[in-house]
C-alpha cells in the first residue's frame, strides 16, 4: 500500500496545479460583451457603437472585448429586447418605441408628433430627471439603462410629393411597431404596417408600402431613397435610442470595471451626439446628389396644417401613456 502513496500524491498535485492553471487562464480571457444593433455602421448609432468598442477595450486595458454586430445580423427588431433579457447578447441600443410591448409605455411619448421643437428641448429631458427615471423603470424587466442616444429628426418619403396632410391619404407607410405611430399615419389619412427595418428597404422596392418615415442617416444607408421619388424634411417626430445591457450581467461585473465602463459609455455618447446631426446632413445631401429623389422642404403654413392634423393623436395617447408623463416632458421642451 505503501508503494501507491507517492504517485497518488503527486497525481494530487498534479491535479491542483492543473486546475489552477486552467482558473489562472480563464481569469485571464476577457469578458466579453456582444452589441447588437440593427443599423448600418455608418449611422451615428452604428459609428457610436464602434466607438464604444475601441474606448472600453482601450481603458480596460483588454479585460473586456466587445463584439459589435450592425445589420439585424444577429437579430430582428422584434428579437432582439428578449435575446438581451435572456442573456444572449450583452448589450444593444433599440429605438425608444421598442420598450412599450415591455410594458414601459411612457417611452412611447418620445414619438409624439412634434414634441420637441430643438434638440435643445430634447437633451434637457434625456439628461436630466426625467430621463433617468425612465430608464430606472426598466429594471424591474431585467434592463439597466446607461444612456441615451440619439438620431434626429425624421422625414418622410413617398412616390409621390408629401406637402398637405390629404397627401397622405390611402398610402401603404412603413412604420415601426409603435401605437403611436400608428395614430400618427391614421390621423394623416395613411394606412400604416408595422416592418422590421431590415424589411424596410424591400418592402419600398417590391411595394408592400408606398412610403415611409426615417431620418436621413437610415434611409441612405439601406437604400431606400432609391425606391422613393420624393422626400420631405418635415422634422416631425424624432428617433433616439436607449443603450441597454443584461442587468444580471451588468451587476455581476467587478465595481471598478463597471465604473470604467460607465466612463466609456459617457465618452461615447458625446461622440454620438457631436456626429448625428452632421451625419444626418451628409445623408440628405448625399441623397440629393443621387438624383433620384426630389427633396421638399415644409413652409410654415404646411408645416403648421401638419401639426393641426396629428394634434388628435396625444388626446388618443394620454391614457395609454400616462397624462402626468407627456405633460412633464412637454413641460420640460418647452420651458425656452
Amino acid at each position: 500500500m505503501k508503494r501507491c502513496t507517492f504517485p497518488i500524491r503527486l497525481l494530487a498535485v498534479l491535479l491542483l496545479a492543473g486546475a489552477a492553471h486552467g482558473a489562472s487562464a480563464q481569469s485571464r480571457a476577457p469578458i466579453v460583451i456582444k452589441f447588437s444593433h440593427v443599423v448600418a455602421p455608418d449611422t451615428p448609432k452604428g459609428r457610436a457603437a464602434e466607438r464604444f468598442r475601441q474606448l472600453a477595450e482601450e481603458m480596460t486595458g483588454g479585460r473586456v472585448r466587445v463584439e459589435v454586430y450592425p445589420n439585424s445580423q444577429l437579430y430582428k427588431d422584434r428579437e432582439e429586447l428578449e435575446a438581451l433579457q435572456l442573456g444572449a447578447v450583452q448589450m444593444l441600443a433599440p429605438s425608444l418605441a421598442k420598450f412599450a410591448p415591455l410594458g414601459v409605455r411612457e417611452f412611447e411619448a418620445f414619438d409624439l408628433p412634434y414634441i420637441f421643437p430643438s434638440k435643445a428641448a430634447l437633451y434637457r429631458v434625456t439628461e436630466g430627471r426625467i430621463g433617468r427615471e425612465l430608464l430606472r423603470r426598466l429594471e424591474p424587466k431585467g434592463i439597466t439603462g446607461l444612456a441615451y442616444w440619439d438620431n434626429g429628426f425624421k422625414i418622410m418619403s413617398a412616390n409621390q410629393p408629401l406637402l398637405a396632410p390629404a397627401d397622405f391619404r390611402g398610402l401603404r407607410m412603413r412604420i415601426q411597431a409603435s401605437r403611436v405611430l400608428d395614430a400618427q399615419m391614421r390621423a394623416l389619412g395613411a394606412q400604416p404596417l408595422a416592418l422590421a427595418f431590415s424589411d424596410t428597404a424591400p418592402a419600398l422596392r417590391d411595394g408592400v408600402v408606398q412610403g415611409t418615415e426615417n431620418t436621413p442617416s437610415n434611409m441612405y444607408t439601406q437604400g431606400m431613397h432609391a425606391y422613393q421619388r420624393h422626400l420631405t424634411v418635415s422634422n416631425h417626430g424624432y428617433l433616439g435610442y436607449a443603450v441597454i445591457v443584461n442587468k444580471k450581467f451588468w451587476d455581476g461585473l467587478p465595481r471598478g470595471l463597471r465604473r470604467t465602463l460607465e466612463r466609456a459609455m459617457q465618452e461615447a455618447t458625446a461622440y454620438e451626439k457631436a456626429i448625428a446631426q452632421r451625419t444626418n446632413d451628409e445623408a440628405l445631401e448625399k441623397i440629393r446628389q443621387a438624383g433620384s429623389t426630389t427633396i421638399h422642404r415644409l413652409s410654415a403654413q404646411q408645416q403648421a396644417a401638419w401639426r393641426r392634423a396629428m394634434q388628435p393623436v396625444y388626446t388618443q395617447m394620454d391614457a395609454r401613456i400616462g397624462r402626468d408623463v407627456v405633460r412633464a416632458i412637454r413641460r420640460e421642451a418647452e420651458a425656452d
